[in-house]
Order: C-alpha cells, then sequence, then structure tokens
C-alpha cells in the first residue's frame, strides 16, 4: 500500500461512481421514446412471467390430483418462478431495469432511483401484463384453470392473517435486498474482476422464498402477480385475503430500501458528513 501510495502521490478516493438521485417527478421522460420503450418490455416480461409461471402451478395440481407422487411439486414450482426471473431480469435490464414487480419498483422508488412518474406507470405496465398473462393460461387451459385455483394466492389453511403478512414482509424483504445489493454500483467495482450476473442472485432469491412461504401463501412477494391472478380467477377468498399481497411486499420493500441505504450504504451519514464540509467551506 505504501508503495502504491507513493508512486501515485496519493490514494484515489473511490473506484465506483453512485448514480444522482432520480427527480420526484420528470415530465420529460413522458417524451422520450425509451420511457414508452421500458413499459412495453414491462408489460411483456410480467405477462411471460405469469404466463409460465402459473400454467406450472396448474399441471402441478393437475397431475398431483391424478397421481400422489405427480406434478412438478414445490420444488419445480420454486424454480419456475425463479428461473423466469432470472431469465427476464437477463432480457429486460437494459431496457427498464428489470423490475417485473411492484414491490420492487416501490423498493427503488423509496432509494430515488427511479422516478414517481416511472415508478407509476411501470406499476400499470406490470399489473396488466399479469393480467394478460394469467388471462393466456385461462383461455388455453380453462376447464384445469378453473378446477384447481387459478394459480390465485389465498392464505393457507391453519395459518392466520398474522403469519401470512409476516411471510410476505419478510419474503419481500430478501427479494428486494437482493435487488438492490445485485446492483450496487460500490459491489460492481468492488467485484469488477468477477464476472458477477446481477440476474442469478435475484432469480435464486424468488426461488428460496417460494420454498420457503408456497406452503403458507403460495408466495405473492409480487403484488402484480397477485392481482392478475385474482383478476382472473375473481373467487371471493382470493380477493378476501389480496389485501395481505400488496401491504406485505410493500412493507417488506421499504424496510429494505431503508436498511441498504441508510444503514449499509449510510446515505444519511454521508449527506450529514457533505453538509458539515460544506458548511465549513
Amino acid at each position: 500500500m505504501t508503495k502504491d501510495a507513493g508512486e501515485h502521490g496519493s490514494f484515489s478516493a473511490k473506484d465506483y461512481h453512485d448514480p444522482p438521485p432520480a427527480p420526484l417527478f420528470d415530465a420529460v421522460e413522458l417524451t422520450k421514446w425509451s420511457f414508452y420503450r421500458a413499459l412495453i418490455a414491462e408489460f411483456i416480461a410480467t405477462l411471460l412471467f405469469l404466463y409460465v409461471t402459473v400454467l406450472t402451478v396448474i399441471g402441478h395440481k393437475s397431475q398431483h390430483a391424478a397421481d400422489q407422487c405427480g406434478g412438478v411439486g414445490i420444488l419445480g414450482i420454486a424454480w419456475a418462478f425463479g428461473g423466469m426471473i432470472f431469465i427476464l431480469v437477463y432480457c429486460t435490464a437494459g431496457i427498464s431495469g428489470g423490475h417485473i414487480n411492484p414491490a420492487v419498483t416501490f423498493g427503488l422508488f423509496l432509494a430515488r432511483k427511479v422516478s414517481l412518474v416511472r415508478a407509476v406507470m411501470y406499476m400499470v405496465a406490470q399489473c396488466l401484463g399479469a393480467i394478460c398473462g394469467v388471462g393466456l393460461v385461462k383461455a388455453f387451459q380453462k376447464s384445469f384453470y378453473n378446477r384447481f385455483g387459478g394459480g390465485a394466492n389465498t392464505l393457507a389453511d391453519g395459518y392466520n392473517v398474522g403469519t401470512g403478512l409476516g411471510a410476505e414482509i419478510i419474503g419481500t424483504f430478501v427479494l428486494v435486498y437482493t435487488v438492490f445489493s445485485a446492483t450496487d454500483p460500490k459491489r460492481s467495482a468492488r467485484d469488477s474482476h468477477v464476472p458477477v450476473l446481477a440476474p442469478l442472485p435475484i432469480g435464486f432469491a424468488v426461488f428460496m422464498v417460494h420454498l420457503a412461504t408456497i406452503p403458507v401463501t403460495g408466495t405473492g412477494i409480487n403484488p402484480a402477480r397477485s392481482f392478475g391472478a385474482a383478476v382472473i380467477f375473481n373467487d371471493k377468498k382470493a380477493w378476501d385475503d389480496h389485501w395481505i399481497f400488496w401491504v406485505g411486499p410493500f412493507i417488506g420493500a421499504a424496510i429494505a430500501a431503508f436498511y441498504h441505504q441508510f444503514i449499509l450504504r449510510a446515505a444519511a451519514v454521508k449527506a450529514l458528513g457533505s453538509f458539515r464540509s460544506q458548511s465549513h467551506v
């Protein structure tokens, strides 16, 4: 270290660059084609996500009903959700950021990574894509779809509302915390010698959370996923429990954003230090 300091005269401040905070409201975005391209990417990605995953759930239940040893099981369902997130985030990250989840978008909005306009429009596109994706499943396999629950998220028998809400909060925290960590510019700089593929840990986070919470809530952690299935299946039980799959993920995302930005990255301390240094100039 001494040698490096002597040769270069001083240490570099840091080897990464934090992007500036996104404006709360950016009307200029509405005039750019890249914004609408990102909305289309979020819509199509969420449509494909719901189509493949809900079809997997319906297929498992139909096979399991005919043969107790049939179907892909919870492990296969978890792989379907995690694998699709890995694929779709990889495909869309360079276009829209690859959110595919209103809770992820909400967490990134709280961290000032996206503007309010983009956050709201992303959520609308994601919910519409989810509805269309589940609609395709029902159109192709209507009898199985209606018979086996439509892939809708509901609170499982034997669990109370508090348990279901807690499962959604913790599960979404794991996901959104992983998103922040995998896309952190500081991590990218520190691990620049290691080819880190950000969609991989995000997909694995979704996989692991599904393994833990499918028996409890069917695993939401994505309000668009729960909303699309509830709209198309339109069952009273699904709607009675539906608030859990919005409140839980949004709370989990908010906690993850706060933890990463203000505890791990110490944003508040950095801001205070910057203010003090400017006040002494």
